[in-house]
């Protein structure tokens, strides 16, 4: 009798398994349907300036897409081509930043601007399959993102072949079951004015520098929120020793006992940033921050003044491991 159970578990497990792996296999390249936001490339002298600021500033966009054999120059917070490359090794595989000069056979030269807008506002890549939700411009307003692909559309073309992402086992149940895409989260604005509001912080903060993206505790398999907004907690691996440290991220909010920014004033903030980075470990884009404009980090610092106060105490940013 006992044999006969155990044939017979044995049996409805394999089909179990054989029948998941079929799922797996077959939902790895769902198509997904995503509107396609109206944007279309300018060659306005202001709007190009206006896509050079945010791509090299708040948007960071070298820290994750720049020529990494320029590590120097992006941590100074220079400019450098922006031909991708940069690995992320995360629990579902590995994850690479693509090239987006305007090369056509290996960056974004042929590629439609408002598909490559869809893939940013709803998390939908040109081919219709859904990205990992790591990238913060779901809300980002029509007039940056024009300026954003308007520049980038006339920067120096370069040849510069990246490999596609790569996923574990885990990464492809996660991708066939979890990975959907994301839109935004509110009506997205045409356009927003640069001033040193709180609304314009927030604007900032959340849809262009991606603060909260990293001072929220995640889910690194799928990108998703699992802690209170900028209470700090999220545990990345060093930059140059992932062996060794780790870095955790501060709580940005305005609580009086366990709050980063406790005692810090808009002049102590601002003066933070032209400083650059001080832990060699941090993945803080610290380089194309201390780009912004003083407005900007007044705007970002009153805003976070505003987000709801959090305890978490946040004992060490820099993490020995095994020590």
């Amino acid at each position: 009798m006992l044999k006969k159970i155990l044939k017979w578990t044995g049996i409805v497990l394999l089909v179990l398994i054989i029948g998941l792996t079929i799922a797996v296999a077959t939902r790895q390249n769902l198509k997904h349907d995503a509107p396609y936001p109206e944007i279309t490339l300018s060659t306005d002298s202001a709007v190009l300036a206006r896509g050079e600021y945010l791509v090299y500033g708040p948007g960071h966009c070298a820290d994750c897409h720049g020529d990494r054999s320029l590590k120097d120059k992006i941590e100074k917070g220079e400019k450098v081509p922006l031909i991708g490359g940069f690995q992320f090794v995360l629990p579902v595989g590995n994850m690479y930043a693509p090239n987006i000069t305007p090369d056509k056979e290996t960056g974004i030269g042929n590629l439609e601007t408002k598909a490559m807008a869809r893939a940013l506002r709803y998390g939908v890549r040109p081919d219709g399959t859904a990205m990992f939700d790591f990238m913060p411009f779901h809300n980002t307003s029509d007039a940056d993102l024009t300026a954003i692909f308007s520049y980038l559309k006339t920067m120096e073309p370069v040849k510069h072949e990246v490999p596609h992402y790569s996923l574990n086992v885990l990464g492809k149940i996660v991708n066939a079951f979890m990975i959907k895409p994301t839109g935004p989260s509110e009506e997205v604005p045409k356009s927003v004015t640069e001033d040193t509001s709180i609304a314009y912080g927030k604007y900032l903060a959340n849809s262009v520098a991606n603060c909260r993206g990293c001072h929220t505790n995640r889910d690194l398999m799928t990108g998703a929120f699992i802690g209170p907004d900028y209470a700090g907690g999220f545990e990345m691996e060093s930059l140059i020793d992932p062996k060794h440290f780790k870095c955790v991220t501060p709580n940005l909010t305005p609580d009086p006992e366990t709050g980063h920014l406790a005692g810090w004033n808009e002049t102590t903030f601002i003066n933070r940033f032209r400083m650059g980075k001080l832990i060699k470990h941090s993945e803080m884009p610290w380089g194309p921050f201390s780009r912004m404009s003083d407005n900007n980090l007044k705007a970002i610092y009153r805003y976070l003044q505003t987000v709801k106060p959090v305890k978490n105490k946040v004992e060490k940013t820099l993490v020995e491991i095994n020590a």
